[in-house]
């Protein structure tokens, strides 16, 4: 495979990974906007207002994942995205050590081990499918129309005459 090819495979699975997310955190959105009294429980005792937060929350989510899928605002939304998912953690962890029921979601461990184990993985994935970070799969990322190519892996040399030689620019 070339490196054009495998830059374009690499960019495929982002655009799919920005549509599940976008569709993920939109449904969940929703769900926080008309079932905000069933999640009251989730929320730790020292969060104030605890159902405005959950309204915020929705509305939050809702506006990520359309920002996911907007190319002017896609690179917010990726950080907001993984910022969020940070913050509602310890929410999940309520959740999961108090053994809090709420109606339509498992209580178990089956349930709560991985949700806690992967949400690394949500903050990961919005931060990647944003352009943010291209780990593992590539250098570093840079800003604006095209993307700055710098690599510190001494296996993938910076393109140029030399290696002190200037990054390339890539057109999208």
């Amino acid at each position: 495979m070339t490196e054009g090819a495998i830059e374009a495979s690499i960019e495929t699975w982002r655009r799919r990974l920005r549509y599940a997310l976008a569709a993920i955190y939109g449904f969940i959105g929703v769900v926080h906007l008309v079932a905000t009294d069933a999640m009251l429980p989730l929320m730790p005792d020292w969060v104030p207002q605890p159902r405005l937060v959950i309204l915020a929350t929705g509305l939050c989510e809702i506006a990520g994942a359309v920002g996911l899928l907007t190319g002017r605002f896609r690179r917010a939304a990726a950080l907001g995205l993984a910022l969020y998912a940070v913050c509602v953690y310890p929410a999940n962890l309520k959740h999961a050590f108090e053994h809090v029921h709420v109606e339509g979601i498992p209580d178990s461990w089956w349930y709560h081990g991985p949700r806690l184990a992967f949400q690394p993985v949500f903050v990961w994935a919005a931060l990647w499918a944003g352009g943010l970070i291209d780990w593992p799969f590539g250098g570093r990322r840079g800003s604006g129309q095209g993307a700055t190519e710098i690599s510190g892996d001494p296996a993938r040399p910076p393109k140029g005459p030399g290696p002190d030689a200037p990054a390339t620019i890539r057109e999208p």
